[in-house]
Formats: structure tokens, sequence, C-alpha cells
């Protein structure tokens, strides 16, 4: 299938370097990846720890893994010997159990505070008051095994441009107003936003990472 290959090079094409890719390999088979992989990809997203702990247990070790989907806390300690970043930290008790598993592993584990910017009740997030509070939580200071990096979110499933841009566009200024926030554990570089459907009206907006998964691989 020498599509992935061609359909990777059009995003980032596409991109013009503005952010990087994720490939989204959920669901994906063993194979898709390591055609993925041989076409000189290395950034891959998942959103189960399970699924994604047993590609990585097969794959290559240079994969870059990305945490992209909702989170349990019960479920960290499997992935924080390898994980690059996670994007779905949506609690404060998440983010001190990063901590501790990253601590047992004597690593620093990237991650993204994902904000609640769709108007489906669905998705997860925190709300943009709770986000602030983390930041401004003297507790987070004691934290020194995770960073806090920047920003996840996902817009509304619509068709209307003008109100995922909207979207987008709100969770880029939070992000530029949370760039005061100096800690030693927050680095605010990163804002995780588009997908298949809007990742290009996510990069007009700002966005440093994308996470793409059908434009890749095709539909489920």
């Amino acid at each position: 299938m020498p599509e992935i290959a061609q359909n990777i090079k059009q995003i980032e094409d596409q991109l013009q370097q503005k952010a990087r890719l994720i490939a989204v390999t959920k669901t994906k088979p063993i194979e898709a990846l390591e055609e993925t992989y041989q076409a000189g990809f290395r950034c891959f997203g998942e959103n189960k720890v399970q699924e994604m702990t047993a590609k990585y247990e097969v794959l290559p070790k240079d994969i870059e893994w990305h945490m992209i989907g909702h989170l349990q806390s019960n479920k960290v300690k499997y992935m924080a010997p390898y994980v690059s970043m996670i994007h779905s930290v949506d609690n404060f008790k998440l983010l001190k159990e990063i901590n501790k598993e990253a601590a047992k592993n004597k690593r620093v584990i990237d991650c993204l505070l994902q904000i609640f910017i769709a108007e489906e009740e669905t998705k997860f997030g925190l709300s943009d008051e709770e986000a602030k509070e983390i930041l401004e939580s003297e507790a987070l200071v004691s934290l020194t095994n995770i960073r806090i990096v920047g920003l996840m979110g996902m817009a509304s499933n619509s068709d209307d441009e003008e109100k995922v841009r909207l979207e987008f566009r709100h969770l880029k200024t939070l992000f530029d107003s949370f760039k005061t926030y100096e800690k030693a554990n927050v680095e605010m570089r990163e804002l995780s936003m588009g997908m298949s459907g809007d990742f290009l009206l996510a990069v007009e907006e700002g966005s440093t990472l994308v996470r793409v998964g059908s434009a890749i691989f095709g539909a489920r």
C-alpha cells in the first residue's frame, strides 16, 4: 500500500512545516504501522494504553508514541516506561499519577492539558478556569517528573467551518495567555489541535501538532 507514504507526504506538504504530523494508528494493524515506519515516519498516536503498549512491544524502539485518548489513572503505569507525550491530561490527580510512574522509570514525561472547547458533551477536558488553577497551584512545582508543554483540544464535529475556527482560535488565545506561567516544569510550546477533517483550519489558527488518522490510512 504505497498510498500510506503518499498520503503522509501530501499532508506534510500541506502543513508546510508549520505543524508536526502525528499519525493516528488506533485500530490499525501492525502491518500498517510497519509500512508507515518503512516510509520513514516515526510519530504515532494511540487512544488506548493497552493497544499502544502491545504495538510498542513489537515495533522498533525509535518510534515516538503519543497518547491522545482519554486516560485513566490506573493505566498510566503500563506506558510510563516509553510514552513520548500524553495529550489528554484532564485533571490534577492524573498529573500526579503520571509524575509518580515517571519517577519510577527515572523519566520526565511531557504532558498537554486537554481543554474542553467543543459543544458536544461527550468530549473530555478541563475548563479554561480549571487549567488555570492547575498551572497556578503550588502543588504543581513538586511534580518534577512531568513537564506541561502545552494544550490539546478537539473542536466540534461540525461542517460549520466558522464555528470550528472560533473554537481553535479560543484555544490558541488561551495557550498564548498561559505562556506567562514561569515554572520549572511548565513550558508552553505545543498546541495539539486538528484532525483529518479540520487540520488545515487548525494550522491556520496556530496548531503545532495535528492528529491525523483517516486521511493517512483511509476511513475505518
